[in-house]
Formats: C-alpha cells, structure tokens, sequence
C-alpha cells in the first residue's frame, strides 16, 4: 500500500509540475490582470501540493518526526512570503514570485532527500534572504541615485573579488569563498551585481569608444582577478554579460563578434594554462575512459539521468549520493534520476520563464539605465543555468556553477534574491508609471 501511495504521489507531482509550466507560459498571452491573478492563484495551488506529496513521500520513507515540522515551517513561509509581496507591492510580478517560491520548494524537496541538516541551514538561509531583500523594490523604484555611483561598483567589486583572490579558501583547485567564523561567503555571487550596475551606469551616461575602451578595462580586470582565482565558471559568466551588454547598449555587431573571437581564444588559452580546466575539459570529451578518476562526476551524473527516465525513481529510490557535490552543481541530476526528466525539464522551462519575465521588462523600460540592468541581470541568470545544466549533461564541459535557487549555497541563494528583487523593483515602477499615464 505505501509503495503504491508513493507511486501514485510521484505520477501526480509530474501533472503538477508540467500543468505549473503550462501556466508559466500561458500568463504572457493574458492581458486581462483578473485572468492573470486567477492563474498565479492555480500555480499556487499546483505548488503546494507538490510540496505536500513529495513531502508525503518523504514521511513514508523516513518516519522521521521532524520532517513534519520542516514541512510546516515551509508551508508558513511561502504563505506569509507571498501575502507580504502582495501587500506591501500592489503591482509586483506574482509570476516572479510563484516561480521562486516553485523552485525553491524543489530545492527544499531534494536537499531534505539527500541531507536534513543542509535542508535546514538552507531554510534559514532563505528566509534570512527574503526578509532582507524585500526592502529592494521600495528602493529601486525610489532611488534613481543608483545610476550616479558607477565607480562605486566598478572598484568595489574589484577590490571584493582581489581580496579572494589573495585571501581566499581554496575549492576543487579554485579560490572561491571567504571565511568569517563558521560561515562563508563568495563575493563573486554578489560582485555579479555591482558589476552589471557598473555597466549600465557608464552606458547610460555614454556610448563612445572612449567610454567603451574604459568599461571594457575594468570588466577585463574584473575577468582576469576570476581567471587567476581559477573561478573560471564566474568568469565566463562575467565575459558573457558585458559582450551582450555592450552589444544591446552599442547596437554594434563588431563588438559582438570581437568578443566571440576573444572569448574562444581565451577558452583556447585556458585550456593550456590551467591543469583543471584540460582535465575536464578532457573528462567532457570522454569521461569513459577514466570512469574511476577524472571521468567519475559526469558519467555518474549521465547515469543518474539516464537511470531516472522521462518519469524518475521515485524519491529515495535513486543514488543521488554517489555524485560528488551533487546537492551543488549537481543537483539537476539528481532530480532527473528521482523525480524524472519531464519533472526537470519542467524546471527548466520554469526558469525560461523568469528570463522571459527579465527580458520583457528590459524591452519596456525606457531609461537606457534600467533597460541595462534588466538585460544584464537576465543574462546572467539565464546563462548560469545554461552552464550548470550543460555540465551536468555533459553539453559542454562542467563549470562547478550553481543552479539559482535549486542548488545549495547560501552566497548563491542571497545573490539570486537580490537579483529577483532589483528586476520585481523595476517592474513595479513601470506599472506605476504605466498607472499614472492612465490617470
């Protein structure tokens, strides 16, 4: 009876989640708000009870009391999380917050299945996270002397991420993270920010080549203090962010192109020069010949997937734990073997939507300054999913990138809910600008 229960529990999270992904895209051709409010209503619901079967599962499997009590806790802070959102920001972007409340229960799902404890200090993480952004809207729709500091950002981030470089804490061969007593924290997360405002302030205020030749110098700085901390994941998101950033301000394809070409030569020089990046860049090319060694993380990653099917395992009943770091840059594997590969491309999609969201609200944006960081923030969301999922299914060569707000990490969490704050603050003030053209 209880493995019929689970199964049955694992077959209807699915049509939840796929019915969640369907509302996620069916909002953008509503312009009625009565309709659009009435489908976030639906993800809601869809969402808990995801939560409540897997949770379900969970208790089947584990008799263990204090997963009820986890649950609750959860089901407490999304409710009051989402009421909070809708009574202090009347016109907020509740596909925004439907959708990071969505991922963030996949999170809470998995990493309850593969470690309580890391469950729980994510849990706190979160709800840390969210009291302190949720002054963020009311900021960027008040402050326009955010646009007036460009080196402020420019130099801060520099000096954040030369700091770890010097002083940093090395992981898997890269100096990542600094420690303040039990905790640690990696400014690189956060330096993402400054460093988009960087940009979109200096091309706000000019787009000639002496500005250009300027940005691009203190963006180089910033690539090459990654590069030598061997953060080379953060670096080819930082590289990716202003080619694309300077293209949209610019309008220049020269400056596309040049930083394609730039960006493959410095991929070629990577290559030679740093040990970690040709062992899996040869572990990517094929990780068969040394299942033992450097090949072990992605073919047990290929495994899980491949194991776990369109419809998954079932929870607890994969192996999710013989991936190392898997509840970090591995995490998409291990939902694919438990919860399926239609649950994770669903999840995908989820995430395409919210970059959907963030490029919708840059085209609407009519001060260059806005436009920018919405572009710049989206592309750096988008692009980090890209790496984590292409690494894990062996598209491209693993990067050691998180997957934002499913993944482990408390730098990572806090940095994606400032991102999500900054853009539901931008779109917050274009509705009230919108409202007051009405009137």
């Amino acid at each position: 009876m209880i493995n019929l229960t689970i199964d049955v529990s694992r077959y209807f999270m699915i049509l939840l989640i796929a019915l969640y992904t369907y509302l996620n895209f069916r909002i953008f051709s509503v312009k009625d708000e009565i309709k659009k409010n009435r489908i976030c209503r639906r993800q809601n619901f869809a969402m808990f009870l995801i939560h409540l079967f897997a949770y379900v599962i969970i208790w089947f499997e584990t008799k263990d009391e204090r997963m009820l009590v986890f649950y609750l806790a959860q089901v407490l802070f999304f409710l009051v999380y989402l009421f909070l959102y809708r009574l202090f920001y009347r016109n907020v972007s509740r596909l925004l917050v439907n959708n990071m409340c969505m991922l963030l229960s996949v999170s809470f799902i998995m990493l309850t299945r593969l470690s309580f404890d890391k469950a729980m200090k994510q849990f706190i993480i979160v709800v840390v996270a969210a009291v302190v952004t949720l002054v963020i809207p009311f900021v960027i729709d008040r402050v326009w002397q955010l646009s007036k500091i460009p080196w402020v950002y420019g130099l801060g981030g520099i000096l954040l991420l030369g700091i770890v470089c010097i002083a940093g804490t090395s992981s898997f061969g890269a100096q990542l993270s600094l420690g303040v007593g039990d905790f640690s924290i990696q400014p690189s997360e956060f330096v993402k920010i400054s460093y988009v405002f960087f940009i979109a302030t200096m091309f706000y205020r000019s787009t000639d080549f002496k500005t250009v030749i300027t940005v691009t110098a203190v963006a180089a700085v910033h690539v090459l203090t990654l590069v030598i901390s061997k953060d080379l994941g953060s670096a080819l998101i930082f590289f990716v962010a202003y080619v694309f950033m300077l293209f949209v301000a610019t309008g220049k394809w020269l400056y596309l192109l040049a930083g394609v070409g730039g960006g493959s030569l410095a991929s070629l020089l990577a290559f030679q020069i740093f040990d970690h990046v040709k062992t899996r860049v040869l572990a990517w090319q094929n990780p068969w010949t040394d299942i033992a060694g450097k090949g072990y993380q992605i073919t047990q990653s290929l495994f899980a997937i491949g194991t776990g099917g369109w419809f998954g395992m079932g929870l607890y009943r994969g192996m999710p734990k013989k991936i190392p770091v898997v509840e970090k840059d591995f995490i998409f594997s291990a939902i694919s073997e438990e919860l399926g590969a239609v649950f994770a491309l669903c999840i995908l999609f989820i995430c395409l939507g919210c970059f959907l969201q963030f490029m919708m609200i840059a085209s609407r944006m009519q001060a260059v300054f806005y436009k920018l960081i919405a572009f710049g923030l989206g592309t750096i969301y988008i692009f980090q999913v890209f790496l984590t999922v292409g690494g894990v299914t062996k598209f491209i060569p693993s990067t050691g990138v998180t997957l934002p707000l499913v993944s482990y990490g408390g730098s990572s969490i806090l940095s994606t809910f400032i991102i999500f704050g900054i853009i539901q603050g931008l779109y917050i003030l274009k509705r009230n600008e919108e409202e007051e053209y009405e009137e």
